[in-house]
């Protein structure tokens, strides 16, 4: 079975987990520092996806269920 990431996605993630580390790491619009580690994990997928490298793409958001009365 071949991997889902590519090694140089890896370096990628490893490289913004690292920002994160040093607090130079921000986010896109608002520009704050990141400081949880699953969204410096989603940065670093994000510019490896736009470098081209093989990443999965995006899981689809899934709609909660409206409760009946």
């Amino acid at each position: 079975m071949a991997p889902r990431y590519s090694k140089t996605a890896s370096t990628d993630v490893g490289r913004a987990m690292k920002k994160r580390k040093v607090g130079t790491l921000k986010s896109g619009r608002s520009g704050r520092t990141v400081k949880s580690r699953k969204q410096a994990i989603a940065i670093g997928l994000s510019e490896a996806r736009a470098k081209g490298k093989k990443v999965p793409k995006k899981a689809a958001k899934k709609r909660k269920a409206k409760k009946r009365r």
